[in-house]
């Protein structure tokens, strides 16, 4: 479940209560949740408590999918899906997978995203953008001169502006559903103690740093220290 409280139909405001009947039919989303994509949805429950925050979220939205963008939905969706990847969010990278297909990217670029940079099916600007979104989103807006250059090779400064903006928003949605484990991204930290099984063995329990430490071959120390 979400960390965060999520707000049933009838306590949406207006503007939620139209986005849920779009996504959800008649159900209300928080007593049954999913979507017609998988997830469960709680991505909309969540962000409706704050309503203004639901509405930037929403124009936001409409903002990158607007036909009045000029950069090319594929290179859009390119980094928006190698952002869900790269930030570590299952909701992002699944959904613009999804979403990459929808714009015509082929199955070969879509499952190349993971290792893009040891792939032979991208063109110079795709390789590009893939290349300026781990700069945004890795390395936290540090671009080389020689990326930012291959961008402009074939770019204007207006799809330039989009994608940065586009791609810095899906690294802050993709950080957002982790934080509050929404969707997808409900999920433990794998990052734990794996306890030692239990022994009856001489020695059981010692470290095994210690014991390397301690430990000599043929009369000499591991760490030289007899040399």
């Amino acid at each position: 479940m979400p960390r965060t409280r999520q707000v049933a139909r009838d306590d949406a405001h207006p503007r939620a209560q139209q986005l849920y009947s779009l996504l959800f039919g008649s159900r209300d989303p928080v007593a049954e949740p999913g979507t017609e994509t998988g997830t469960p949805g709680n991505w909309w429950t969540v962000t409706a408590a704050v309503p203004d925050l639901f509405d930037h979220i929403v124009d936001g939205f409409a903002f990158y999918r607007s036909p009045e963008r000029v950069l090319d939905p594929q290179l859009r969706e390119l980094g928006q899906t190698r952002t869900g990847y790269t930030r570590g969010s299952q909701f992002v990278f699944s959904q613009h997978c999804k979403a990459a297909r929808s714009v015509g990217l082929s199955e070969a670029k879509i499952d190349a995203i993971r290792h893009w940079s040891v792939s032979d099916v991208y063109s110079p600007i795709e390789r590009a953008v893939l290349a300026y979104t781990d700069c945004l989103v890795l390395q936290g807006g540090r671009v080389p001169d020689g990326v930012f250059d291959a961008l402009r090779d074939e770019l204007s400064e207006e799809a330039i502006l989009e994608l940065t903006y586009i791609v810095c928003t899906y690294d802050m949605h993709a950080t957002m559903t982790k934080a509050l484990r929404m969707e997808f991204d409900d999920v433990d930290d794998r990052i734990v103690e794996v306890p030692a099984p239990p022994s009856t063995e001489q020695g059981a329990g010692v470290d095994a740093m210690a014991v390397v430490d301690g430990a000599s071959v043929d009369g000499a120390s591991v760490d030289g220290a007899n040399d």
